[in-house]
């Protein structure tokens, strides 16, 4: 999964998403053999020559200017989001590629304080691989109560979210709109790949989850990406039934994701919120407690 042909593909994967009448392009009735643009129409549409724009496609050309990749971006209809990953698809065209495993991801003393003070509320912390660092007893009950909420104190055996996702059928079974939550969880996983186009895990766990996943696999092609941000999804937690879920996501400084779910005032999804929250937490207080042996 290198910088160069993560652009190309990029670039290719955009255009094709361009329909001709969407951008000016007259086809006068013809009958076109590619689906979208085509590499000479692009280019006019970005003022830049043919050739360098298959260059581009082909990651046979590095160093592409910021006007080149802003007129790029306009005439491929970007979003910030996916602005900001072609930007950082070329830079990593620029550099040399790192040979050295990336170090393990660890929780900062800020961010394990935060998810200690939101108590009853669900929280998350997730590397940049979608990896589990850290969740509170409400974040484990309400995504991955089926999972040994030990797991994350263990740096090697992470569970991860994409992983849960796409393969697990408790996870699948937690989101009603699940492709809509699959999407996501691609798009955020494609904007970091763009971020670490030389890390190796990154490059295993996208290998991994395309051949055990055709699903993962179509979702991947499809290059769309995404910051973060906020979305409301529809769970039926197989505890407490149905809840209306906002999953809010926050950026920490070392590129973590703290992701915390809330649900409306007021509403019957937090009472079903704060009824799981209880069960998870008075059970875990029951479980923590010393046995007392009778004699």
């Amino acid at each position: 999964m290198n910088a160069r042909g993560q652009l190309g593909d990029f670039l290719q994967a955009r255009r094709s998403q361009l329909r001709p009448e969407d951008t000016g392009v007259a086809t006068y009735g013809e009958r076109r053999r590619v689906r979208g643009l085509r590499r000479e129409e692009l280019a006019l549409l970005a003022g830049v020559s043919v050739s360098y724009y298959t260059r581009l496609e082909q990651g046979q050309a590095v160093n592409a200017s910021p006007e080149v990749l802003d007129a790029l971006a306009r005439a491929l209809r970007l979003d910030d989001a996916e602005r900001r990953h072609l930007n950082e698809l070329a830079a990593g065209t620029r550099r040399r590629p790192a040979v050295r495993r990336p170090a393990p991801e660890r929780l900062s003393p800020a961010v394990r304080q935060l998810v200690a003070t939101l108590g009853d509320v669900p929280v998350v912390v997730l590397g940049r691989r979608a990896d589990v660092l850290a969740w509170n007893t409400a974040g484990h009950a309400l995504f991955a109560g089926h999972v040994d909420p030990e797991i994350p104190e263990r740096p090697n055996q992470y569970p991860n979210m994409a992983r849960l996702v796409f393969l697990d059928a408790h996870t699948r079974d937690l989101y009603v709109d699940w492709p809509a939550k699959a999407r996501a969880v691609v798009a955020t996983l494609r904007m970091a790949s763009g971020q670490h186009p030389d890390d190796p895990l990154m490059t295993a766990l996208v290998g991994e989850l395309t051949v055990r996943s055709s699903e993962f696999a179509a979702m991947w092609a499809d290059h769309r990406v995404k910051a973060g941000g906020d979305a409301v999804y529809e769970m039926r937690h197989p505890l407490v039934g149905a809840m209306n879920v906002t999953q809010q996501s926050l950026r920490t400084e070392d590129g973590q994701t703290v992701v915390v779910a809330t649900t409306e005032p007021g509403s019957a999804s937090q009472a079903a919120m704060t009824l799981l929250v209880h069960g998870a937490v008075t059970t875990r207080a029951v479980a923590s407690q010393p046995l007392v042996r009778r004699e």
